[in-house]
């Protein structure tokens, strides 16, 4: 008897567990875009340029950080999304020598991080109708809580890379 009522009491427990789980699953939000963790201003930490034909060679040295040189101290670089968060234009402050064109409009390949590994490229044009393509950034490392970002871009001959410059940036609020 003492049996039954303990399986009686499990069950009834097992019941009102159940019963009592109401699940609300929210309303419906957009999913946050990579153009909402790139959009802002962003500070240079690091500038390395890597040769990529000694890389390839393994000859040494093959980088060299330029963080301190041609007062690369001083690179800023802001991305602007409009009300919906799509991209609008981008600018380069600071007395650097250029690397790419220093001011126009960017989009990103894709809105959303790739879950096949595939990277992503930040592209950039002289025109908002962005049909004048400028420069190609590959997006290393992607903001997120760290509130870092990385990107390189290449410089190719003949479809090979000869040299390419790795940008490591922090958010500035």
């Amino acid at each position: 008897m003492k049996c039954k009522s303990l399986y009686w009491l499990a069950f009834m427990m097992c019941f009102f567990a159940i019963g009592c789980d109401n699940t609300d699953d929210g309303s419906y939000v957009e999913p946050i875009t990579l153009y909402e963790k790139v959009n802002g201003n962003w500070g240079l930490t690091n500038l390395k340029m890597v040769d990529e034909v000694a890389k390839a060679n393994k000859i040494e040295p093959s980088e060299e950080n330029l963080s301190t040189y041609f007062n690369y101290e001083d690179f800023k670089i802001k991305f602007n999304v409009d009300e919906k968060n799509q991209p609008t234009s981008y600018e380069v402050t600071g007395n650097v020598p250029p690397l790419f064109a220093p001011k126009g409009f960017w989009a990103l390949s894709s809105a959303f991080q790739s879950t096949t590994g595939a990277g992503t490229k930040i592209y950039l044009y002289s025109d908002a109708q962005k049909t004048q393509k400028t420069d190609e950034l590959s997006l290393i490392a992607v903001p997120g809580k760290s509130k870092e970002m990385q990107f390189q871009l290449a410089h190719s001959s003949g479809g090979v890379d000869f040299v390419s410059y790795v940008f490591k940036l922090n958010a500035i609020n």
